[in-house]
């Protein structure tokens, strides 16, 4: 399904958008404020104008609410507004003083004994209120129904086996996808369910692992080195990237300044930083590095017994402001006896941030990432809608948004062998 649009004079088949959706815990509804924009810039009754949609964990979730709503997008960006503006952390894991007591209690005993048996604690977090609100709000039918009526041609959900330790890509879509593999990696047709959704947003250790065909699978981005693959598997000849990070760094201490030592929460909140954000980095950065070799090649592009690569370009959106300066505003609003955990694993201040900007499903704090999201839409309206047009973007490595590393790459351009390139934009 694409849009045709006039080129040199003639009426040309628009280029194939892939939405790609990263994870990131609460921090993905600033998504919905992108797509919100988006929403805005469109005709009012324009169906979905993604082709392609593959989201991870949390941003799994907003893909696959896309895919069912596909006949009117604006109507679909308003039903995730109004979800993700009005939530509650108890809408998503069991936050009451007794769950958070009794879990503290099960995990104090397993340490000191050696463990329970099969009574041993399975996670942090019991996200049992998520899967309720996922089975309540989302109707599964109606993909294959976007997918019959050709208002979507793929959408993927991304999550990591355990077992096979491979990253999976479960898509639906339209006849004639086929699946891939790569390594440690792989695509796999599925009828997309609630199982997957958990299990894609099933951080480790802090929410439970999923079955799914006798596979116990966690978060999608633990083994995703290649988030913007499955997209263009699936077809994709240009990708719109809503990430959930900005680049800005903690300040740099003097000299004779004290350096404390991290809290857990500091820690877990790196690692789940880590987890959720550096593969999406290091494939922008495989991208640019492919982009910049096709670019001096005919039509930009080249096939062998390797497979074949093409120039794709990228248009990535990302927060205009830290948005863990905007969590610690939000950390009153968790309830008490999260706060409680949180202040005990050191991730109720300045240093512990980092976690909470992830945890805080509160609406206070998501409605303020629903407005950055839009106003930061707003302000590259003229990008969006020239991208969203299959406009061709400028520059060598055909990526806007995000660091620009055409220098660094020209520089060292005749020492890269193509053979020696591991397909990330594939």
């Amino acid at each position: 399904m694409s849009d045709a649009i006039q080129q040199g004079g003639a009426e040309v088949e628009a280029p194939k958008i892939g939405l790609v959706l990263p994870g990131g815990g609460a921090r993905c509804a600033y998504q919905v404020g992108v797509l919100k924009g988006i929403a805005e810039l469109l005709p009012r009754r324009r169906p979905n104008p993604f082709p392609i949609i593959s989201g991870t964990s949390a941003g799994a979730i907003n893909a696959v609410v896309l895919a069912t709503r596909a006949r009117l997008f604006r109507r679909a960006v308003a039903d995730m507004e109004g979800v993700w503006g009005n939530f509650r952390t108890d809408q998503v894991f069991r936050s009451d003083s007794g769950t958070m007591i009794k879990t503290g209690l099960r995990w104090l005993a397993a340490l000191t004994f050696g463990g329970l048996g099969e009574g041993n604690p399975r996670s942090l977090l019991d996200n049992a209120p998520l899967r309720e609100l996922l089975r309540r709000n989302i109707d599964f039918d109606a993909i294959q129904q976007s997918i019959d009526s050709g208002q979507l041609d793929a959408v993927a959900v991304t999550a990591a086996g355990y077992d096979s330790a491979r990253s999976i890509s479960f898509y639906q879509g339209q006849p004639g996808h086929e699946a891939w593999q790569r390594v440690r990696r792989r695509g796999q047709p599925a009828s997309l369910g609630v199982q997957h959704l958990m299990a894609s947003v099933a951080a480790p250790m802090v929410f439970p692992p999923v079955l799914i065909d006798r596979e116990y699978f966690g978060d999608g981005a633990m083994r995703q080195a290649t988030p913007l693959s499955p997209a263009v598997r699936l077809g994709a000849e240009r990708l719109l990237v809503i990430g959930v990070r900005n680049e800005e760094q903690d300040p740099v201490r003097d000299r004779d300044d004290v350096v404390p030592h991290p809290s857990f929460g500091r820690i877990a909140g790196y690692m789940l930083d880590a987890l959720l954000m550096d593969g999406l980095s290091a494939d922008l950065e495989r991208l640019t590095r492919i982009n910049l070799m096709l670019n001096e090649l005919p039509g930009r592009s080249v096939s062998g017994e390797f497979g074949s690569l093409r120039f794709i370009d990228a248009l990535i959106i990302m927060p205009s402001r830290d948005i863990r300066e905007i969590a610690l505003r939000h950390l009153e609003e968790m309830p008490r006896a999260v706060r409680v955990l949180l202040r005990g694993l050191g991730a109720a201040n300045y240093g512990g941030r980092q976690l909470l900007s992830y945890l805080l499903f509160e609406a206070g704090y998501t409605r303020e990432l629903i407005q950055l999201g839009y106003d930061d839409a707003m302000r590259r309206r003229d990008d969006l809608m020239d991208f969203m047009a299959g406009t061709p973007l400028s520059g060598p490595t055909g990526i806007q948004g995000w660091n620009d590393l055409s220098n660094e790459y020209s520089q060292r351009l005749r020492t890269l062998n193509i053979a020696d390139v591991e397909s990330g934009g594939e």
